[in-house]
């Protein structure tokens, strides 16, 4: 079945055009329709498909949003194996790996509560803030703290990040295309 265009949105140099008569592959009994939003930015084309087939319950926008955001997950398994040195069991005793597993999402957890602060305190998003920096600045800031010079890590770290930009990472290039496509959609 051919997709139908059933909306298409015109915003400076930005295309939106969503198909929502898609049918996914598979046999005839298991077919359910899916939607598909395409959007032309820069000259290229952005495809994003999903099952939720109501515009109205699901903008494009959202769409775009909600698939740039999957990744921060691969990102978090990236930051845990790489960083916090998971990729490796200290032992091969069930109860070792499952207390190494447990204090490291928990160690995880509180880097990311930490780099949000941070993010928050120079008014920033989280993705344009360095999980791995905020990790090495605490090394840091528990010198400073033990030398008297420090007491607040979120302070601390966010003014090392405004003097020096060493707790920003680099830009993500499809952050930039993100917040292109939704502040241009919201229009």
């Amino acid at each position: 079945m051919p997709p139908s265009k059933r909306s298409v949105a015109w915003h400076k140099a930005l295309v939106c055009a969503t198909a929502w008569s898609l049918w996914e592959r598979g046999p005839a009994s298991a077919r359910r329709r899916i939607g598909l939003v395409a959007i032309l930015y820069g000259g290229k084309w952005y495809r994003y498909v999903t099952n939720v087939l109501d515009p109205m319950v699901l903008p494009p926008v959202y769409v775009v949003a909600l698939y740039w955001q999957r990744w921060r997950i691969e990102e978090a398994y990236l930051v845990v194996k790489r960083l916090l040195g998971l990729a490796y069991f200290a032992c091969s005793a069930e109860n070792a790996i499952t207390t190494q597993l447990w204090a490291t999402w928990i160690l995880y957890a509180v880097l990311t509560d930490l780099t949000d602060a941070v993010a928050e305190a120079l008014q920033q998003p989280f993705a344009m803030i360095s999980v791995e920096m905020v990790y090495r600045g605490l090394y840091h800031f528990s010198q400073a703290y033990q030398r008297g010079l420090a007491d607040d890590p979120i302070e601390y770290l966010a003014r090392k990040a405004s003097a020096s930009g060493d707790n920003q990472g680099p830009r993500p290039k499809s952050l930039d295309t993100v917040r292109l496509l939704t502040n241009q959609l919201k229009a």
